[in-house]
């Protein structure tokens, strides 16, 4: 193994099996460390969310026990409701999958595009918020440092992502759970310390109440007390995540899911609102350089003391140390479900098909490597300035909510008749709708100006991508649509008679000899694309080959790698194109054979394979066909992934020759062939026609 190899294997961990049948259960996340790696997200906003809502009441603190009330229960149901998508969509895919289904594809490239945007804004602000924390009780001198070290961690949890899921969440275990004890620790000293004067906190409650609506008036109280809510609204960013990721929880996994939403609502809904009636009952003030949560710990510990050990200072230090951590943790939700949307939307042909692949390490590798790059460069934009992310951040978060929530409003509206608990259901789905869409108006409304403009902007830009993505997709599948047609297989109608001279009987012309020359052709999909490069090959070189030797690569992906029998379905449709192509060879007149390989990456599977044949077959040549276009532009390349070529050079520089026909599609003119009505909307494609576009 060379240096470099040996390099990457340290840093990125060792490959992973495929086709070991425990692979998956091996990744797979069970509840507990499903709350550990989705639910830090949620868990982390305590730190920010009720602290935004607090500022918000200004003098008016009193309306605070409210706030609290009013957080818990809002926690409670819109994980309801997301406890119910899991139900419906249990192979995942949160809020993209739910409004694609639900409202239309057009509606969930929508809320496809604003999760996207949601993880790599939840990247950046959880490092950002980290590093704010933790350099809070730094010397002053150490703040020009502070976004090098965002930038550290950044590339830190992008590292363990890419080595894998289940390693990157157990490392980063001991910090969430060291903020659940001291941040539970705290909520019960202060509350433990009002019990016995319940009188006269709510007396006091009452006094400020009172005061507020004499002062404001009955509609100014509660414009407050909504404005305030609404501001807070970035407490419950981070609900979704559970269930956009159920498809990396450990069997069963809607169970699995079920168990993270509870144990993330209810950590969520007691930290929150307890952290807001701890500011109430401390009376706590914001102080300038000091989040709300570093004043509540030093009015609470800082006078803790064991003989001259000042114990309180310690724990304060631990405190916020942990809450600087879990803001780094939380960027862990962003890397873990970001690249899950982006491969069901690459799977769908929205974003390019490359996203969907895995790595050697069965990891969404080029979806962890843009997400990190994206952050970088948000972070680079705003400084690490959290209150610019804050804003940025809320929005789409509550868009996605909404869609959802609606479209599972509509889903139930429609089963009245087939489910007898649908109006259970359903009063959950409206009354959250109605809350993330008065939130998402009044974030609009109060933010837009401070930077919610860039975050639309962002989403449409990236909408707008994916529609044009699509469309380019459908032209290539439109194009190998023709080629079916003008070249269809032997057992697809008359013309076979004509361009075959096939009789329709049964053939089988035995497997070529090694000691004839044979060629060795790399196949997808069995269509026109293949039956194309292999009678160009035949007509290249006229009588030399006497046998051919048809070889699939059966490629794992994120869309394939959700259990064992997926694998097993993928080997077997592998197995029966293989077979198409060598009756196809048998009616050319033509001995032929076939072979595959399952894995994440063809290229390494290629290579492995034709070495493997190239000993057996002593005269073969190795022969791919590839996709060339009319117009070869960066955005063509940038879509298709060349893998002919590629695989074309790996065996030159191990010796072993390689053919790359061209295969080329005129898209220019399929889209003008394209009927008036499908010019802009075009029908979608099978999903094995589009993967084949790639």
């Amino acid at each position: 193994m060379s240096i470099t190899a040996r390099v990457r294997r340290v840093v990125f961990g060792a490959p992973k099996d495929v086709k070991d049948p425990h692979a998956f259960h091996k990744l797979s996340l069970v509840a507990l460390l499903a709350w550990v790696g989705l639910g830090a997200d949620g868990l982390s906003s305590s730190a920010y969310g009720p602290d935004e809502a607090f500022r918000a009441l200004g003098v008016h603190t009193g309306l605070a026990v409210f706030l609290a009330v009013a957080t818990a229960l809002t926690v409670f149901i819109i994980s309801y409701g997301y406890s119910r998508i899991i139900e419906q969509f249990p192979s995942g895919g949160g809020g993209y999958l739910v409004a694609s289904k639900l409202l239309g594809p057009r509606v969930g490239v929508l809320s496809g595009a604003a999760l996207l945007v949601d993880y790599v804004l939840t990247i950046t602000i959880s490092i950002a918020s980290g590093a704010d924390a933790i350099f809070s009780f730094l010397p002053p001198s150490w703040l020009a440092y502070k976004l090098g070290f965002a930038f550290v961690g950044l590339a830190v949890l992008s590292v363990m992502n890419l080595r894998g899921v289940k390693e990157s969440v157990t490392a980063i275990a001991p910090i969430f759970f060291i903020f659940v004890i001291t941040h539970a620790l705290l909520l019960i000293i202060v509350i433990g310390r009002h019990v016995n004067a319940i009188p006269e906190v709510a007396s006091e409650v009452h006094g400020s109440v009172s005061h507020s609506f004499g002062a404001l008036g009955t509609l100014g109280a509660l414009a407050l007390f909504v404005r305030a809510y609404s501001l807070g609204g970035g407490t419950y960013t981070g609900i979704e995540a559970v269930s956009n990721g159920v498809a990396m929880m450990r069997e069963p996994r809607v169970k699995t899911a079920q168990r993270t939403m509870v144990l993330m609502a209810t950590s969520l809904a007691l930290t929150a609102g307890g952290i807001l009636l701890a500011y109430l009952l401390v009376h706590a003030k914001p102080e300038e350089g000091k989040t709300m949560n570093a004043v509540l710990f030093d009015i609470v510990a800082s006078g803790w003391h064991v003989g001259s050990i000042p114990i309180g200072k310690a724990f304060i230090i631990i405190a916020l140390v942990s809450e600087g951590g879990l803001l780094f943790v939380a960027a862990q939700a962003g890397f873990l479900d970001g690249p899950r949307v982006m491969a069901n939307m690459a799977t769908d042909s929205w974003l390019p098909h490359r996203f969907s692949a895995l790595s050697e390490r069965l990891t969404m590798r080029n979806g962890v490597m843009l997400m990190a790059l994206a952050a970088c460069a948000a972070l680079l934009y705003t400084g690490g300035d959290v209150s610019k992310l804050v804003v940025m951040y809320s929005i789409n978060v509550f868009l996605t909510f909404s869609l959802s929530n609606i479209g599972m409003t509509r889903f139930w509206v429609q089963q009245r008749k087939n489910d007898p608990t649908w109006f259970r259901h359903l009063w959950a789905h409206i009354v959250a709708a109605g809350l993330c869409l008065t939130i998402l108006g009044i974030t609009i409304f109060e933010k837009f100006t401070e930077g919610g403009w860039l975050t639309l902007v962002i989403t449409v830009g990236v909408t707008g991508l994916s529609f044009v993505i699509r469309r380019h997709y459908d032209l290539v599948v439109r194009a190998i649509r023709r080629l079916d047609r003008e070249l269809p297989g032997p057992e697809e109608g008359p013309d076979a008679a004509r361009l075959y001279g096939w009789n329709g009987s049964a053939l089988s012309m035995g497997e070529p000899s090694s000691k004839d020359p044979v060629a060795i052709v790399f196949v997808g999909g069995y269509g026109g694309l293949g039956r194309h490069a292999l009678l160009t090959l035949l007509r290249m070189f006229p009588g030399h080959f006497k046998g051919i030797v048809f070889v699939g690569i059966a490629v794992v992906d994120s869309d394939s790698f959700k259990g064992a029998s997926e694998v097993e379905a993928l080997e077997q449709r592998t197995r029966k194109n293989l077979a198409s192509y060598e009756h196809f060879a048998a009616v050319l007149g033509l001995r032929a054979t076939s072979a595959f390989a399952v894995g994440t990456e063809v290229a390494v599977e290629a290579e492995r394979l034709a070495t493997d044949l190239k000993d057996r077959y002593p005269k073969a040549l190795v022969v791919a066909g590839q996709i060339i276009f009319e117009e070869d532009t960066a955005w063509n390349r940038a879509l298709h992934n060349e893998t002919a070529f590629l695989i074309q050079r790996r065996l030159q520089h191990n010796g072993i020759p390689m053919v790359v026909l061209p295969v080329q599609l005129d898209l220019r003119a399929t889209r003008k062939n394209l009927p008036p009505e499908n010019r802009r909307s075009l029908e979608a494609a099978a999903p094995e026609q589009m993967k084949a576009s790639a």
